[in-house]
């Protein structure tokens, strides 16, 4: 994905998380946060375990997408760092290989970590050169799978509603679904966020009946693969008010327990920062993923949200 240069970002501040808290809010930032007020959810809300300031009710989530990356070198050595690192109990942790990588993961990668496929085909498998079926990933031990990411959508070309029923037709075969939602650099800077975001939403409720194998992957297109991330309160307002468009055109059940997770040049330097934020429940991690101690940090983050009983 290319750079987003500096004169586009113009509006915007992407300074470091340090600097951002002592410097004024961005006119984008102030704008997220006063649309925001009017869309939190109570702030008194406590996850239903009571140690942990969490929105929703699930257990702390963190996938790694490794993308097109890897050869059966580099993934063996990933692979036995992941074995050897600690890793927080109370953390759902998955990774995703490339396709072609799968089985060698699945035949060595500690049973800790569930591991999920990069894409899947919205039907059973056939004459359709070039995909992989759900039915396939399951086959291979996959138990997860990740949907609409933003280089599917923004690259590859596919739309919501195509989106939308991949995932209906995963779930309806009994794998997990990481929905992606996302808005690009210019939808942020003209005030869209949230509509791009719900819009995409629309899409995953149009087609899901049960969100109990669902979780949402916010992941700004702006701060994928660039090194800029959204501040913690930036991804906060967003994830806030996708909790409430759930409340709101669901049900109130959903948007309690369905876990709403953050992407988007998520690393070892900045995780801690973001998972103090009441409404984000783990991360999608690209880049970091392939550095198995740096990954684990990024999974031990959890402990940033405990907080006294």
């Amino acid at each position: 994905m290319a750079m987003v240069s500096t004169s586009v970002a113009s509006g915007l501040r992407f300074s470091s998380l340090k600097s951002e808290r002592s410097q004024s809010l961005s006119t984008t930032e102030s704008f997220f946060r006063q649309i925001g007020a009017n869309l939190r959810v109570s702030s008194g809300r406590k996850g239903c375990r009571g140690v942990v300031a969490m929105a929703g009710s699930g257990k702390f989530f963190v996938g790694g997408n490794w993308k097109c990356n890897g050869t059966k070198e580099s993934i063996s050595k990933l692979v036995s760092d992941l074995n050897s690192v600690k890793l927080e109990a109370d953390v759902d942790v998955v990774v995703s290989p490339p396709f072609v990588y799968i089985d060698q993961v699945k035949n060595s990668l500690t049973d800790r970590i569930e591991i999920s496929g990069q894409n899947s085909w919205i039907g059973k498998g056939g004459a359709f050169t070039g995909e992989i079926s759900v039915e396939q990933l399951k086959d291979i031990g996959c138990t997860w799978v990740i949907l609409g990411h933003s280089e599917r959508r923004h690259v590859i070309g596919e739309d919501d509603s195509f989106i939308g029923k991949k995932a209906a037709y995963a779930l309806s075969q009994d794998l997990k679904v990481m929905a992606c939602i996302g808005e690009k650099l210019e939808e942020r800077e003209s005030g869209k966020t949230f509509d791009v975001c719900f819009q995409q939403m629309k899409a995953f409720s149009d087609n899901i009946s049960n969100w109990d194998n669902v979780v949402i992957a916010y992941e700004p297109v702006w701060a994928i693969g660039t090194g800029k991330v959204a501040s913690p309160q930036q991804a906060q307002e967003v994830h806030v008010a996708v909790r409430d468009w759930l409340k709101k055109n669901v049900s109130a059940e959903v948007a309690s327990k369905t876990r709403i997770i953050y992407g988007g040049s998520v690393n070892g330097g900045n995780c801690a920062e973001l998972a103090k934020e009441e409404d984000i429940d783990g991360f999608l991690v690209g880049g970091a993923s392939l550095k198995g101690p740096e990954f684990a940090t990024i999974v031990n983050s959890v402990t940033s949200k405990k907080v006294a009983a």
